[in-house]
This record gives C-alpha cells, sequence and structure tokens, in this order.
C-alpha cells in the first residue's frame, strides 16, 4: 500500500520527462534548428544507440572514477569528521584549513594533477574525491557535533558507557546529517570526473564530449550528456536507497500525510 502511495505521489515527477521531450522534439522541428545548434531528442537517441559501444566503454571509465573517488571520500570524510568533532585542537587548526581549501574551485588543481601524475586514472580520481570529499566532512563535523546536551545528559545518568552512547546515540542522530553530505558528494562527483578527463583525459565522457563538441556533433554530445545524467542520477539513487534501508525510522522517509 506505501509503495502504490509513493508511485501515486510521484507520478507528475516521471510522466514531465517524456513530456519535456516530445515537447524538445516539437520545438526543434517547428522552428527548423540546425542539427549543429539544438538537436531533436529523436537524433540524440539515434546516436546514443549508434555509438552504444564506445559509450558504454566511457560510461565505465567515468563511472570508475566516480564511484572510486566518491567511496573514498566517505572513507576518509567519516572518520575525520569524527576526529574534529571531537578534537577541541583538529577544530581550531584543521577546520578552518579545510573550510578555506573547499572555497578554491577544485578545477583549479586539475591541470597540476595532469602535470604531477600524467593522463591516466589518478588524477581524476583525486578530482573526485576532492569535490566529494569536503561536502562530507562539514556534514559530518555538523552530524556529530549536533548532539543535543539534554540527550547527552539523559544518557549520562543512565549510566551509559561513552562507546554505547556513540553507537545508540550519536550516530544515529549523526546519520541524516551525514545523508545530507553523501547526497551533496554523489551530485559533485560526476561533475568532478566529467571536469577532470575534459582537462586532461584521453578517455571517459568528458572526453568523448570534447571530440563530439570540437566536430559540431552536437546530437553526440546531447547523448553521452544524457548518459552522464544517468550515471550522476544512479549514485544518487544508490545513496538514497541506502538512506531508506538505514533511516526508515526518520521524519524524511515517511509519506506526507493525505490531504483526502
Amino acid at each position: 500500500m506505501a509503495w502504490s502511495e509513493r508511485l501515486r505521489r510521484r507520478a507528475p515527477g516521471l510522466l514531465w520527462a517524456p513530456g519535456f521531450l516530445v515537447l524538445w522534439e516539437a520545438i526543434v522541428r517547428l522552428l527548423e534548428v540546425p542539427l549543429y545548434i539544438v538537436p531533436p531528442p529523436s537524433a540524440v537517441l539515434w546516436q546514443l544507440w549508434r555509438n552504444l559501444p564506445r559509450i558504454a566503454h566511457y560510461t565505465l571509465v567515468t563511472g570508475g572514477e566516480t564511484l572510486g573517488g566518491f567511496l573514498i571520500a566517505v572513507a576518509a570524510g567519516v572518520p575525520l569528521a569524527l576526529a574534529v568533532a571531537f578534537s577541541p585542537f583538529l577544530r581550531q587548526t584543521f577546520y578552518p584549513a579545510a573550510v578555506t581549501l573547499e572555497m578554491v574551485p577544485k578545477i583549479a588543481f586539475a591541470p597540476l594533477f595532469v602535470t604531477w601524475f600524467g593522463f591516466g586514472y589518478l588524477p581524476k580520481l583525486i578530482i573526485v574525491f576532492l569535490v566529494c570529499f569536503f561536502p562530507i566532512l562539514l556534514n559530518g563535523i555538523l552530524a556529530f557535533s549536533s548532539l543535543p546536551l539534554e540527550l547527552r545528559r539523559l544518557c549520562a545518568s543512565t549510566g551509559a558507557t561513552a562507546l554505547r552512547m556513540f553507537w545508540h546515540v550519536r550516530l544515529p542522530a549523526a546519520l541524516p546529517q551525514l545523508f545530507v553530505g553523501f547526497k551533496g558528494a554523489a551530485v559533485n562527483a560526476t561533475v568532478g570526473a566529467t571536469i577532470a578527463e575534459w582537462i586532461g583525459g584521453d578517455a571517459g565522457l568528458g572526453y568523448y564530449i570534447q571530440i563530439a563538441t570540437g566536430d559540431l556533433r552536437m546530437d553526440l554530445a546531447f547523448a553521452i550528456i544524457m548518459v552522464l545524467a544517468l550515471l550522476g542520477l544512479a549514485l544518487f539513487g544508490a545513496v538514497a536507497l541506502v538512506e531508506r534501508l538505514l533511516l526508515p525510522w526518520h521524519v524524511s522517509q515517511r509519506l506526507p500525510p493525505t490531504t483526502a
């Protein structure tokens, strides 16, 4: 019953994409827009099908960079956020430096990493790691530092040890904010990989877009962009699914009350 209710509520959101494509096709055909400026969706889908083997290969390259950088950022960001949240020394030294580094556009590092590490997998992985790491770190620090004082006093009054309090109270309370960081990182991951491939890549979807736009093959470029969007949605959806499995009790996972 809950799934049918979710589907009914999300039906408008699921229908907007086909409607948008139909409208796009109609406008481009009626106005006779040149293919090298804005291609119709039918041409985009044809190029996607025609170049599917190469696009699939480059999708694996970009997907590997995206997923690898994201997972490393999670593995490094959560423990470091926990350390900063519990260490006044790190909060006064490392935290300001991390915030300052977050203000620097990560695209500025891409040429440096290409110079240092070449055109292979490593510089792209580092760029994806950087764009994912800071949202996870900053949200993680906030998550682990935001336990209400009243709740801490209540746990202390029951005789709970610090470790027991962490596993049963502090960590569950921090998970919603942690997943805000995970979702933000998931959104940034594909962008980081594409930019890194665009600047210094010899494979991947970002590299392929550069070739397509250089040849004025906008239908192919739009097909690659569509695949990038699906790749980003897949990672975001995977994070949202894990959140739903781990936090079924949280208010964000409940159905809104019906108005009928």
